[in-house]
């Protein structure tokens, strides 16, 4: 190749802007228990433990030891995983289009605690694990749906929010 069709040392390939990796998600996160839930769970394990051990204590440690993994197990299960990828939102095992997604709306604890009491229409699709007392609200604008809105439990509502309307400039939602 002749010198002069080398690239200067300066210039930087071509690729995605930084901290964009092509194929990413725009927000990916699971709503793991909160410290509090991985200690009920250790704790409802050592219970049943310790109320086995008059009767034989080698089925006491066997019956603690698998019931530890299978709470340890159940909470890695029922922990469902919100992520905004390839155009689409998923919350737990729903998922739609985000071309059928409306406004969305960070919520801080009392308004989710609001969006969840007086003002939940029961139509909502609700994607709510307790531990995570934040959440963002989404209007649905398929005419074919039923359900006007999904509420979405997440540790980074404001987050979530920006990842479902990444073209727009930033405003206050």
């Amino acid at each position: 190749m002749p010198p002069h069709a080398a690239e200067p040392p300066h210039a930087t390939p071509a690729g995605p802007p930084a901290g964009r990796v092509p194929g990413a998600a725009a927000h990916d996160e699971r709503l793991w228990p909160g410290p509090f839930g991985w200690f009920l769970a250790v704790a409802a394990a050592g219970l049943l433990t310790v109320a086995l051990v008059p009767v034989h204590p080698g089925l006491a440690a066997a019956v603690g030891a698998v019931a530890l993994v299978g709470a340890l197990a159940f909470a890695v299960v029922t922990s469902p995983r919100v992520r905004v990828h390839d155009g689409e939102l998923t919350a737990g095992r729903a998922r739609i289009p985000l071309d059928l997604l409306g406004d969305a709306r960070a919520l801080d604890r009392e308004e989710t605690r609001a969006a969840l009491g007086p003002g939940l229409d029961a139509r909502a699709y609700v994607c709510l694990r307790a531990w995570a007392g934040t959440a963002v609200r989404v209007e649905v604008r398929d005419p074919q749906d039923p359900t006007p809105y999904w509420l979405v439990s997440t540790r980074r509502p404001a987050e979530l929010a920006a990842a479902l309307h990444p073209a727009e400039p930033a405003r206050d939602r």
